[in-house]
């Protein structure tokens, strides 16, 4: 661990915090602190920068009650930079969205970015703009049944697979129930964070559970 002191802040006594979501990895916002704010996130674990517009503290949270939970703040190599890890409460950003960064300004076309946030989207762009011969559309548009049945059987094909020990198949069925799964998701409103969040309160009530049988 590093000193407060040893933290390179600017001629105006300010450092950029690069504020990341700790279970997605987003990258919610860019502010900045001084020592002061420094201390006060370190003190009550919420992050607290310096309003340049305002000129003043500025307590994530504390009007909107978006608070933003510290799990870890690290700086760069130069020690003029830091990364904020977060729990988010609500949108970083004050437009209302999770984070500021919201506005593509360029994306290679031979190297494009994955993730399963995009597959949502992609997959929920079918049922509201149904394209023709779009296997997707054909699940939305033949409904939940039809989406259940296919995850039945998507889910016996994984445990088959898993049965022969065969990793390479087991890893594609799995894909494909994922997918299916996906698309029953949107069919029923639930959102990956949905997910997240459920997942999250098991681990939380699992910590719970080890630390009482360490102490008991």
């Amino acid at each position: 661990m590093i000193n407060i002191e040893e933290l390179k802040f600017d001629e105006k006594g300010l450092i950029p915090a690069i504020v990341v979501d700790a279970d997605t990895k987003k990258v919610l916002t860019l502010a900045y602190m001084n020592k002061e704010s420094l201390g006060i996130t370190m003190e009550k674990g919420l992050t607290c920068f310096w309003s340049r517009s305002r000129q003043e503290l500025w307590l994530k949270g504390e009007t909107s009650g978006n608070y933003q939970h510290v799990v870890s703040i690290t700086a760069d190599c130069d020690k003029d930079a830091l990364v904020v890890m977060v729990k988010p409460d609500g949108p970083a950003c004050h437009l209302g969205t999770t984070s500021c960064f919201e506005n593509p300004v360029w994306e290679s076309d031979e190297i494009a970015a994955w993730s399963l946030e995009g597959l949502m989207e992609l997959i929920k762009g079918r049922k509201t703009e149904k394209k023709e011969g779009s296997y997707t559309t054909y699940l939305f548009e033949k409904g939940i049944d039809k989406m259940l049945k296919k995850v039945g059987e998507e889910s016996t094909e994984v445990i088959i697979a898993a049965k022969d020990n065969d990793k390479k198949e087991t890893i594609y069925e799995i894909a494909d129930l994922t997918y299916h799964v996906m698309v029953m998701m949107i069919e029923m409103g639930i959102s990956l964070e949905d997910i997240h969040n459920e997942l999250a309160s098991r681990h939380v009530i699992d910590h719970k559970v080890k630390q009482e049988k360490m102490t008991s």
